[in-house]
């Protein structure tokens, strides 16, 4: 798959503001608003930003369309929690439950899922700006078409993950596990495999191998070799 530009172009608040602002006027703020947070909750469509729910237990919650920025969901459970185009720039998910969650096309910039638990969860067409998630657990995660640049997955958990046609330029995955996850058509310009045993990936071409970066610790699948400009010198 070619590239010609990445998708995530426009000002991060500016790209936010207009397409949540719509998704918001053809799906209104539900009366669940008022109600506060727990499992099965329906936050479909509200702004809650800048609360601190940390521990809290939202499992199996409905937050679509919702304003999540600069909220603190850290250790919480949001197990099977719909989070689809929900905005999270700046939220932090340190340790968080989200396994089995739906987060397809929510948008994120600096947030923080570090040690957060993803099993399952669906990040498809996503469009996450420098989101960390170290040491996550993304074993079985669909990240597929999704916009990922900037991010760091290092001594994350990948097994089985599908990367299929996502956009990946320079994030980092040193360290982390990626047995069985499929890199077909994935964008990988400068992304960084360091550390990384890469001989069980599904889809990975020479042609994507020679715009990432590693080392003499990244291990290739078979038939892929080492390019000639590893390791990449830093910009």
């Amino acid at each position: 798959m070619k590239h010609s530009a990445y998708r995530f172009l426009a000002p991060y608040g500016v790209a936010v503001a207009v397409t949540l602002s719509a998704a918001m006027l053809a799906h209104p703020a539900q009366a669940g608003c008022s109600d506060g947070p727990g499992a099965a909750m329906d936050w479909t469509g509200c702004s809650k930003e800048r609360l601190m729910l940390n521990g809290r237990d939202m499992s199996a919650g409905i937050f679509e369309n919702s304003f999540l920025s600069g909220t603190g969901f850290n250790d919480a459970v949001l197990a099977g929690a719909n989070l689809q185009r929900s905005e999270l720039v700046r939220s932090s998910f340190i340790g968080a439950d989200l396994s089995g969650a739906n987060l397809e096309k929510s948008l994120a910039s600096r947030s923080d899922f570090s040690g957060a638990s993803l099993r399952g969860a669906r990040l498809v067409k996503a469009e996450f700006l420098r989101v960390s998630f170290v040491g996550a657990d993304l074993t079985d995660a669909d990240l597929s078409n999704g916009d990922f640049y900037r991010n760091d997955f290092s001594n994350a958990k990948l097994s089985g993950a599908n990367m299929n046609d996502a956009i990946m330029p320079r994030t980092v995955f040193t360290g982390a596990v990626m047995a069985g996850a499929n890199l077909a058509g994935a964008f990988l310009e400068r992304t960084h495999f360091e550390n990384v045993d890469l001989s069980g990936v599904v889809g990975l071409e020479q042609s994507q191998l020679d715009q990432a970066c590693g080392d003499s610790t990244t291990i290739l699948p078979a038939g892929l070799t080492v390019p000639k400009h590893w390791p990449c010198n830093e910009e």
